[in-house]
């Protein structure tokens, strides 16, 4: 997995999916692209949010907050049993756990094939910006997706960023409260709110 400067994202042309999970991981990652010349196509696959409600929450922030950059968001299905069974056999796994491990392969699969059937030659997200999350797992989900793409002759290149260095881990907090988002207190599952609520 490789690193890359925003600068060689441009120079390979820029078109960058940006898998997105919620306003407040993306908020300060929407901000640093766009400033930096880039203007990704926002990408919400998160079928692991639980309840519909808490899903629909979460993705009207992201639209609002895309609305200021005029960036396009695509809504992906949601298909909550579909999430479960994909994760079926790990629900009592710790967060960080294998659960996690697939939940982030789940989402960024949908992602890396939506890239390839739309021309999008590079993908991120805005997973690996949470203190939350671990950065090897989601990086791992993200080559392992790119990797298995169904069409070898458009490859997606795995942007594997670092998006809390560069200060941008103290402007998540900023935006967070610059745009008061809705920012919820578990990851989305049903499993990890109950891990983290009892």
């Amino acid at each position: 997995m490789t690193d890359y400067t925003i600068e060689e994202i441009i120079a390979r042309g820029g078109k960058v999916l940006l898998h997105a999970c919620c306003a407040p991981c993306s908020g300060a990652i929407i901000e640093y692209m766009v400033q930096h010349g880039l203007k990704p196509t926002v990408f919400f696959s998160n079928s692991n949010i639980y309840t519909r409600e808490e899903y629909e929450k979460r993705k009207a922030e992201v639209l609002r907050y895309c609305a200021l950059f005029d960036l396009e968001v695509v809504d992906d299905d949601y298909d909550h049993a579909d999430w479960l069974n994909s994760v079926r056999g790990l629900e009592h796994e710790p967060e960080r756990g294998r659960r996690c491990e697939r939940c982030f392969g789940y989402r960024l699969e949908r992602a890396v094939r939506y890239a390839a059937a739309h021309g999008y030659d590079v993908l991120t997200t805005t997973l690996a910006s949470s203190r939350w999350k671990d950065l090897d797992q989601v990086n791992a989900a993200g080559a392992a997706a790119c990797a298995m793409a169904e069409n070898p002759s458009i490859p997606v290149l795995w942007w594997a960023h670092n998006w809390r260095k560069g200060g941008l881990q103290e402007r998540r907090a900023q935006v967070i409260r610059e745009q008061n988002f809705y920012n919820q207190t578990f990851c989305g599952c049903e499993f990890g709110f109950i891990q983290r609520n009892g």
